[in-house]
């Protein structure tokens, strides 16, 4: 070749290295930069091939390769320690292969007869990317340009650079571009964490990309599937006592390394991490953590306001249940009058034992589930809550354990309603504490039950305001509207022309304050009527003129005998002292009943029974009208002003001494004609001596100016007593 023909193929060199240089800054990535020198190269140069071999780890590995030498390619990748290092900072030649027989690079190109080759080095004064390598098959004449081709190599390096600084930027963009279109809060979570992987390990380049997010009821790294890549990682990692993320990923925010993990804070606390993996020695560069950084900034936002939505709509979603669940239950006390259709829904939302209690702790409702199948259950829970709630007096709620299950506990809620105690519900449940929601559904079903609670009383209270009409209208001494009786009877469903006995019960209470005393009058007269409906149906009960209470009881057999009446009373006052231990209960009864009058009459026979056990025989609870003797005589007696003045002239003197001073004459008068006018037998009755009995005596005599020991005087002072056992009230009002 002739100098000057050599010039113009120089300059013709020289001029393509230098527009190519030019041309490589304007390309945006990595590969097109490459594959753009290769096949720019291999036209201009005429050569059989040109391949761009990059340094990554220990490796050659080309990049880019233009010609079809499958031939050569095949021996990629190399180990670059079995190279000559002088690839990475000068041009080389085949010429310069005789004397450097220990490269394998150039071992390979000559068994592969590759007769003329030279590289380029692609480094700048900071980084060695790698080396670029021309190849002939045959033999061809090589320029001496080995400046112009390494200040090319530099050229290169910083395209290459400028590059990898423009994807990193475009990187970036589309991971802002892809985190603005997957803001859907409607995706699921698999979804997201599908996206956020994929993009981790595309935007980093790494083999494998996953993310832990932190579970803290089990105190455990959970691996969220579905992940990027393939490799073996756990499912779970338990923490133990140590919380540094640190010590469970040993790469946090480390660069230079082949694993990569980077935080997810919100709010400062982090709720897992994000790691990006490679499986050969590429390490991850400062680039790629900041895009980490990115990518877990905003995903764990993302995440959290997933969260935030999914947990509002399940709540919106909870409360349309609740409000449902509400109109059923109020469905159900429209259409039943009792509260098992009420237990059974509750029972079936709670999937549990669900039991209804009245305010004395008796069940009148149960649903039972799971292994609860044991009808004394609710008795056996009812005993355990009235001796626990006794300690509990103004508590809402307590829990009694479950008798059979150790996990579990009833939880008793107290129901309420116009400021009374209406009754209790129980729910058996774990011993862990109910959500939000249960409890909300709790206090729902409360005000359901006190509604329906009030929804009774309110029916019972008509009925006891018809009841109480009815029985003003028959307990008269002359009944006007029989029809209108027989009517109330018939609604009552009570036949009136059977034989009732009249009983009339009275209560009293030590109590000063007259209005806490009449509350106890009603929670015990309450607590009586509830019995009493279990210990005879047929007792009809009513309130009549305030201070009085009636029981009419049809005539058989039984009542009629005492043991029935003194079982009765019995009970009465038992179940009077399980509301109130300091009360006292008398039950007059008065005789069978043959037509609708007897019925007045039978009531004022009751009234007079309890009128003289208030007087002379407190020591009894109950007494027939029959047993009273003398006194049943002496109430057929005109109650009129003859007899108030026959009890005066009588007894007025002693009664007005006994009020004005501290010796009862009155009750020494009384026991002495009790006991026949025998001096002995009233002195040991009245615990006196014989000498002071005498002294009372003769000053009773002095005051009634009468002689004791005189029949006719005795048999007047008697009938006065009994008169006044039975009008004394009434005498002292008028």
């Amino acid at each position: 070749m002739s100098n000057s023909k050599r010039e113009i193929l120089m300059k013709k060199v020289e001029h393509h290295l230098r527009t190519t240089s030019r041309q490589l800054i304007k390309i945006n990535t990595e590969d097109e930069v490459l594959q753009y020198l290769a096949d720019s190269f291999r036209s201009e140069l005429y050569c059989d091939f040109v391949g761009v071999v990059l340094s990554e780890g220990d490796s050659f590995i080309p990049k880019a390769w233009s010609g079809n030498t499958p031939s050569v390619l095949r021996h990629f990748p190399l180990l670059a320690a079995s190279c000559s290092s002088k690839l990475l900072r000068q041009s080389l030649t085949y010429k310069a292969s005789v004397t450097n027989n220990s490269c394998r690079l150039t071992e390979i190109l000559k068994e592969e007869n590759v007769k003329t080759w030279f590289t380029v080095p692609l480094n700048d004064d900071i980084q060695h990317f790698g080396f670029c390598i021309v190849g002939f098959l045959s033999y061809v004449p090589l320029l001496e340009m080995e400046s112009h081709f390494e200040e090319f190599g530099k050229d290169m390096a910083v395209a290459l650079s400028v590059a990898r600084q423009k994807e990193n930027q475009l990187k970036k963009l589309e991971g802002i571009e892809w985190i603005s279109k997957n803001q859907s809060l409607d995706s699921s979570l698999d979804q997201h964490f599908s996206e956020v992987t994929y993009r981790a390990g595309k935007s980093t380049n790494a083999d494998f990309a996953c993310m832990y997010l932190y579970n803290e009821k089990e105190n455990c790294f959970d691996l969220q599937k579905p992940v990027y890549g393939e490799m073996e990682y756990p499912d779970i990692m338990m923490i133990e006592n140590n919380y540094a993320l640190k010590e469970y990923f040993p790469f946090l925010e480390e660069t230079g390394c082949t694993q990569m993990t980077v935080p997810l804070l919100i709010d400062l606390k982090p709720i897992g991490v994000l790691h990006v993996q490679n499986k050969y020695e590429r390490p991850f560069s400062e680039e790629d953590l900041k895009i980490l950084e990115m990518l877990s900034t905003h995903v764990a936002t993302l995440l959290e306001n997933a969260r935030l939505y999914k947990s509002e709509k399940d709540n919106k979603n909870r409360l349309h249940f609740l409000l449902d669940f509400q109109q059923s239950l109020v469905k159900k006390t429209v259409e039943d009058d009792d509260f098992e259709g009420i237990t059974l829904k509750l029972s079936d939302l709670f999937q549990e034992t669900v039991i209804l209690y009245d305010r004395f702790m008796r069940p009148i409702a149960f649903n039972f589930r799971n292994s609860d199948n044991d009808y004394n259950l609710p008795d056996n829970l009812a005993l355990q809550a009235n001796r626990l709630r006794k300690n509990l007096k103004k508590q809402e709620k307590f829990t009694v354990v479950h008798p059979e299950r150790d996990d579990c506990v009833f939880s008793f809620w107290v129901i309420n309603g116009g400021g009374n105690l209406l009754g209790y519900l129980s729910v058996c449940n774990t011993a862990s504490e109910m959500n939000e929601f249960d409890q909300l559904t709790v206090e729902m079903a409360r005000n359901i039950c006190s509604i329906q609670f009030i929804k009774q009383k309110l029916v019972l209270d008509t009925k006891e305001q018809v009841k109480d009409s009815f029985i003003s209208k028959l307990l008269v001494g002359k009944i006007e509207d029989q029809d209108s009786i027989i009517q109330y009877a018939n609604l009552f469903q009570w036949d009136i022309f059977k034989c009732h006995r009249v009983a009339v019960l009275t209560i009293s209470i030590d109590e000063d304050d007259l209005l806490e005393q009449q509350a106890k009058k009603v929670l015990i007269w309450d607590a009586i009527k509830s019995h009493l409906a279990k210990f005879d149906s047929r007792i009809l009960t009513v309130s009549h003129d305030e201070n009085y209470i009636l029981l009419l009881i049809p005539v058989d057999d039984d009542v009629q005998s005492k043991n029935y009446w003194k079982n009765l009373s019995d009970n009465i006052e038992k179940w009077s002292l399980e509301v109130f231990s300091g009360c006292k209960i008398l039950l007059g009864i008065g005789t069978s009943t043959s037509n609708m009058k007897d019925y007045y009459v039978s009531y004022q026979q009751a009234l007079l029974a309890l009128n003289v056990m208030n007087i002379r025989m407190k020591h009894i609870s109950f007494s027939l009208y029959e047993d009273l003797g003398a006194y049943t005589i002496l109430h057929h007696l005109d109650q009129s002003n003859a007899v108030n003045l026959f009890i005066k002239s009588q007894l007025d003197p002693l009664l007005t001494y006994t009020e004005n001073k501290n010796i009862d004459l009155y009750h020494t008068l009384y026991v002495f004609l009790q006991n026949n006018g025998n001096i002995k037998s009233t002195s040991d009755e009245l615990f006196i001596h014989r000498s002071s009995l005498l002294y009372r005596l003769e000053k009773i005599e002095s005051l009634l100016n009468v002689d004791l020991n005189d029949a006719e005087i005795r048999f007047n002072l008697m009938m006065a007593f009994k008169l006044h056992d039975m009008h004394g009230e009434r005498l002292k009002k008028s």
